[in-house]
C-alpha cells in the first residue's frame, strides 16, 4: 500500500464517526492497539521535543526503509503517533519526505486538538521526516 492509500484509509475510517468525541475514542482504541516499544527505546535521547506529554520515538532502519515504534505516557497521544506510524513505518526516506499528510486535515485532527496537542502532532511529525532525512544520507 502507499502512503496515498493508507492516508484514504484512515480518512475512511474517520468518516463514519460524526461526532469528535466518537473519533477521540476511536484515537484511544488506535493507541491501546500500538505495539509496545522496548524499554531500551524509552531513552531520554527517544523524547520527542514540543510535546507536552512524553512520548518516545524510536526508528531502525533495514533494507532502505525505516521501522518505527513509539510510545506516550497519554491516551490520545498514543492514539497520534499510532496513526503516524500507521502511515509512516516500514517506508523509505524518499515516501517520508514526500508525504504530504493531507489526511491529518481531511479528518479535521489538527483542528480539533488542544493547541497543546497540536503542537505536539507537529512535533511528531518533524522527528518523523528528521530520521527519513537522517537516514537517507546513509543511502548515498
Amino acid at each position: 500500500m502507499t502512503v496515498k492509500e493508507v492516508e484514504k484509509q484512515i480518512v475512511e475510517e474517520f468518516s463514519i464517526f460524526e461526532e469528535w468525541l466518537d473519533k477521540y475514542e476511536y484515537l484511544i482504541e488506535l493507541g491501546k492497539s500500538l505495539p509496545l516499544i522496548e524499554e531500551t527505546g524509552k531513552r531520554d535521547e527517544n523524547l520527542i521535543k514540543g510535546c507536552q506529554s512524553r512520548v518516545w520515538l524510536d526508528a531502525e532502519y533495514r533494507e532502505g526503509k525505516i521501522f518505527f515504534t513509539a510510545d506516550s505516557d497519554a491516551i490520545i497521544t498514543k492514539g497520534i503517533i499510532s496513526l503516524l506510524l500507521r502511515v509512516f513505518s516500514g517506508r523509505t526516506p524518499e515516501e517520508i519526505a514526500d508525504a504530504d499528510l493531507n489526511f491529518i486535515k481531511e479528518i479535521g485532527l489538527q483542528d480539533n486538538l488542544s493547541p497543546t496537542r497540536a503542537n505536539g502532532l507537529l512535533a511528531m511529525i518533524r522527528q518523523i521526516k528528521f530520521y527519513a532525512m537522517a537516514f537517507s544520507s546513509k543511502q548515498i
